[in-house]
């Protein structure tokens, strides 16, 4: 282990880069059906693209419809209050944490703490190299948890890359001690089955449970058998994380056969993923209840006994999605937000070629009670700003913005940038606030932009994949009452009770 601008109102007109759609279709089906989302171990989507469709990002950038390469631009309401870039550690920026006055930034390398007292002006306090895509990162007291999902020759910080195939090849859960925050110490260690591409933290006073999502089985693989349609257990100890262990591998889709249940995917529904395991989980532990992105599948349970989780409610959209990746509850958990990683994170989506609906959010409302409630569905939403075809643009990560009485998140869209929208009319969605940035690259198509967007005590903070850190700040008078809302800790897939 190691230590390590100008804004413009832009144009919104849907029918910009209309004469790509052939090249939306041929990115699109060169993205298995069933392809592994997020970018994997190795370096990020770059693919030239058609003189034609250079062509049309020129005039689209010089006709005001999409911004320049590398502008920023954004809604009124929006400011863009300061830009940390990478420094020691130059892989892809994922996910978000945080605590007190510290923000976590996983990176693909390791992670990097900042003191965000001063939110226009971030400082490092560590960077700490540990690679190990995605690094999906969690923190609750003195615990930092970082999640492996890339075979590696040991659980070290040290490690290098290694086949699957190898049966010595690890990947899953590491635990760090951070009460010293400018020098975290790696405590456990703790293999999972598929390794650890996300996970959820179920907090207690004594113990942590790590609730692990992973996918993909390979027959080959000897620590990733298929069926695999369930999730890893973990339970730490806070006053002994060296003792952390599975201590259960509860199967949510059961079935007959190698094939396991969930989603049996293409070439039954054409297009969809195979459920083979969840991407993500986010639990309301005041409510001990969970919703599951299932790949093919979302899932409503319940997590009363947290060791148990048990099922309640089981959906699908053949129609639309491709692949279920994340879940938000609003505040009275009587909805739920499901993500749709359409192009497995590495194509261009948000066109009008793909059009409004595919790509998109799904928001269920939760009717009925107890083990009756059922997820029904209302709507979906995406952003209506065009996006070049050199921009990877699809639904990732985000969270509340706590308003009593309204439902209001911020989300990630890769190079669609940042966006607040309002679900409290859950049949009709709108967006209220926007940050983005121009293309990375106006010739070849890139994997850049925010991976997540979270609302913390008055400010968004985005991780961009390429970018860096940002700090926003929305002044709105339907956002203006969260500025009062304080917490003294945030993992998004952990969601408080911001009123309690």
């Amino acid at each position: 282990m190691i230590l390590l601008n100008t804004s413009r109102t832009r144009h919104r007109r849907l029918g910009v880069v209309a004469a790509c759609a052939g090249l939306l279709a041929t990115l699109l089906s060169a993205v298995p059906a069933a392809a592994t989302p997020d970018p994997g171990d190795g370096p990020a989507v770059e693919r030239e693209v058609s003189q034609k469709a250079r062509a049309d990002v020129a005039e689209a950038i010089a006709d005001g419809e999409i911004p320049g390469q590398d502008e920023i631009v954004h809604s009124a309401n929006i400011e863009h209050l300061a830009n940390i870039p990478k420094d020691a550690l130059p892989g892809l920026n994922t996910d978000l944490a945080f605590q007190g006055k510290y923000a976590f930034s996983g990176n693909y390398d390791g992670f990097r703490i900042f003191d965000i007292s001063d939110p226009k002006s971030p400082k490092t306090v560590s960077q700490v190299l540990c690679p190990g895509s995605q690094n999906d990162v969690s923190v609750s007291g003195d615990l930092l948890f970082l999640s492996t999902d890339s075979s590696r020759s040991d659980s070290s910080c040290s490690s290098t890359t290694q086949p699957a195939t190898e049966k010595s090849s690890w990947e899953g859960m590491k635990v760090f001690d951070i009460s010293d925050k400018a020098n975290p110490r790696y405590v456990a260690a703790v293999e999972t089955a598929c390794g650890s591409h996300t996970h959820t933290l179920v907090p207690q006073r004594k113990n942590v449970y790590v609730y692990v999502s992973s996918y993909s089985p390979n027959a080959a693989y000897p620590d990733c058998q298929p069926p695999h349609d369930g999730i890893s257990v973990i339970k730490v100890p806070r006053k002994a994380p060296e003792r952390a262990a599975i201590v259960n591998f509860p199967v949510l889709f059961p079935g007959e056969g190698p094939d396991g249940g969930g989603n049996p995917g293409g070439p039954t529904n054409p297009g969809v993923s195979k459920t083979t395991g969840c991407h993500d989980i986010t639990v309301l532990p005041d409510k001990d209840l969970a919703a599951g992105a299932c790949m093919g599948d979302g899932i409503l349970f319940s997590i009363k006994d947290p060791e148990n989780p048990k099922i309640i409610d089981q959906v699908q959209d053949n129609v639309n999605f491709a692949f279920w990746h994340s879940a938000t509850f609003n505040q009275k958990a009587n909805k739920v937000v499901f993500t749709d990683e359409l192009g497995g994170g590495g194509a261009a989506t948000c066109t009008a070629e793909i059009g409004p609906n595919k790509g998109a959010d799904g928001i269920y409302d939760i009717v009925g009670k107890g083990d009756k409630r059922k997820l029904v569905f209302r709507s979906y939403f995406k952003i209506d700003r065009p996006q070049a075809p050199t921009e990877v643009c699809v639904a990732h990560n985000g969270s509340l913005i706590p308003v009593k009485g309204k439902d209001i998140m911020v989300q990630a869209w890769y190079q669609g940038g940042v966006s607040v929208w309002d679900f409290t009319d859950s049949a009709h969605p709108k967006e209220i606030a926007y940050f983005e940035r121009g293309p990375v690259d106006t010739v070849r198509l890139t994997t850049a932009g925010p991976w997540s967007a979270y609302y913390y005590n008055g400010y968004i903070y985005s991780n961009d994949i390429a970018k860096g850190f940002d700090v926003l700040k929305i002044n709105d008078r339907r956002t203006d009452p969260a500025k009062h809302v304080r917490l003294r800790e945030l993992n998004v897939q952990t969601q408080p009770d911001y009123f309690d």
